[in-house]
């Protein structure tokens, strides 16, 4: 279902930059980018204000980060931030290709404990808008991938959280086999019954 292709006008201005789409997950949406293409390459705008207003993003961007991963089938995740630090996230990748996932963990939501992944890559131009309450990861699915993260909040070390990739409860579905993953992200704990949510 379509949220909005945005078409703002706003002093004679036509908006057209960024399409959103609503997943399975309230909040979550995907974010499809304009490309305007040439002889020379392409233009896409990562972030607009104006239109991420009306998808969610009410916030300045506290912290912007650019992540490299070398090797196909590598996993990072799953990462997020205990309020007051908890943070909303655009991610989009910047070079070759990954499968995003994104966990909701919002307490008494109905998707608790769901699931979402989507294909990212710099051909496509798709990007994840993940709200405040969900983990984060991804798979990459080619060498050399690079992804662009917008952050609604700093991190806080003392904020961070984490859920285990391979976690039975959430039976995340990994494309690949796994080529590499930090020490911490596999030593992450397993949800168990005393896990109620994050709550926002």
């Amino acid at each position: 279902m379509t949220l909005m292709p945005t078409n703002l006008c706003r002093m004679g201005r036509i908006l057209q930059n960024l399409v959103f789409e609503d997943t399975c997950l309230t909040g979550l949406k995907t974010v499809e980018r304009k490309m305007r293409s040439d002889t020379r390459g392409f233009l896409s705008r990562l972030f607009c204000a104006e239109e991420l207003l009306y998808a969610g993003w009410r916030k300045p961007i506290a912290q912007v980060n650019h992540v490299r991963t070398k090797k196909k089938g590598a996993i990072r995740g799953m990462h997020f931030q205990f309020p007051p630090h908890a943070e909303m996230k655009l991610v989009t990748c910047v070079k070759g290709a990954v499968v995003d996932v994104a966990v909701d963990l919002r307490a008494g939501s109905p998707t608790f404990l769901k699931w979402y992944m989507e294909k990212l890559s710099a051909v496509n131009g798709r990007a994840l808008l993940i709200p405040e309450g969900f983990a984060h990861g991804y798979q990459t699915i080619d060498v050399e991938c690079e992804l662009v993260y917008l952050h609604s909040a700093g991190y806080e070390p003392a904020a961070e959280g984490g859920v285990n990739p391979f976690d039975p409860t959430l039976s995340i579905s990994w494309p690949l086999q796994i080529s590499e993953i930090s020490e911490r992200d596999r030593n992450h704990t397993m949800i168990d019954e005393s896990f109620k949510g994050i709550q926002l």
